[in-house]
């Protein structure tokens, strides 16, 4: 929708309520309810695997999270079934119906940690059946190529690796891994056939790439794009966009900290060049980013960038 169509609808109160349940991570308003009404509000913190109410299931993440490869591939053998069955849980924005294999690159973090022969724990589900399953094996290479623990056990190269042996997408990854700024993850998905559209350019600082895309991108692309060029810190193609009328003040699009705009993800980062230009060209320092309603210097004052704080202190100072 545009934003004039999205602000002249009538929005109701089931609209309302749908939308609270949804941010909450539950399917509807009645769930929402009848899980503050009756549920352990406990439940919510406990790790995923402790909120696996299926015992075959729950045996399975226990060897998985422990590396027992004969214990699971026997499990298999007698339970063909769990490799093509999803779990649900509630309360939360992403891992909502994970299958088994996507327990494996363990993100969300459950333990911290991840066995040694994980990459053999993974070829064990995908031979078991769960390479038939593409959705499933998409969406696992999208948890390891944006995953702390993989990338710090050494593991996400080998992992992204083996999915994409097995036909997994490297472009259904992309986005997770350049949002979080997973940049070896980045360059195997593009060894692996990934794209370098406009966005993928813009954040890792391809300034051809991007002197290339820039002219056919659509505007949603150019919009992420200027988001993670701010956010990485590169200037000369942050410049390239505010050239071509991209907006400093527009919120984020969504996957790239969409609470906030440019110019917080630029002081956030302590990219002090960044944020001069963006002030030069426009950016406003009074927007307040949803989530905390602070602005781009309290953003930088939180995150101690000594630099950017003294900038923008002393327009704001300047400025009245």
């Amino acid at each position: 929708m545009t934003d004039r169509a999205i602000s002249t609808a009538v929005f109701t109160l089931s609209d309302a309520q749908l939308s609270v349940a949804r941010e909450y991570g539950f399917a509807s308003w009645a769930r929402l309810n009848r899980h503050v009404k009756d549920a352990d509000p406990s439940t919510l913190q406990r790790p995923h695997h402790e909120r696996i109410h299926d015992e075959d299931f729950r045996h399975a993440v226990d060897v998985i999270d422990v590396g027992d490869v004969d214990g699971l591939r026997n499990h298999l053998m007698n339970h063909p079934g769990l490799v093509r069955q999803r779990v649900e849980f509630e309360g939360g924005n992403y891992f909502q119906n994970p299958t088994l294999l996507e327990f494996v690159p363990e993100n969300p973090i459950r333990h911290d940690h991840m066995p040694s022969n994980i990459v053999e724990v993974a070829r064990t589900i995908l031979d078991a059946g769960a390479r038939l399953d593409q959705r499933s094996m998409n969406s696992t290479l999208e948890l390891v190529s944006s995953g702390r623990v993989a990338h710090e056990y050494g593991m996400q190269i080998l992992l992204i690796d083996l999915l994409c042996d097995y036909g997994a997408d490297p472009n259904a990854a992309m986005r997770a891994a350049l949002g979080h700024g997973e940049f070896e993850a980045i360059e195997a998905l593009v060894r692996r056939g990934a794209t370098i559209d406009l966005g993928a350019a813009a954040a890792t600082g391809r300034v051809g790439d991007v002197r290339r895309t820039l002219p056919t991108a659509n505007a949603e692309l150019r919009h992420r794009a200027l988001a993670w060029a701010a956010q990485f810190g590169h200037i000369d193609i942050v410049r390239m966009l505010l050239d071509s009328g991209e907006d400093p003040d527009r919120y984020n699009p969504e996957g790239t900290h969409s609470h906030s705009t440019p110019l917080h993800q630029a002081a956030w980062a302590g990219h002090a060049d960044v944020v001069r230009l963006l002030v030069e060209r426009g950016a406003r320092l009074d927007i307040p980013d949803i989530h905390h309603q602070g602005t781009p210097l309290e953003w930088a004052e939180y995150a101690g960038r000594t630099e950017v704080v003294e900038y923008l202190r002393d327009l704001r100072d300047l400025r009245g």
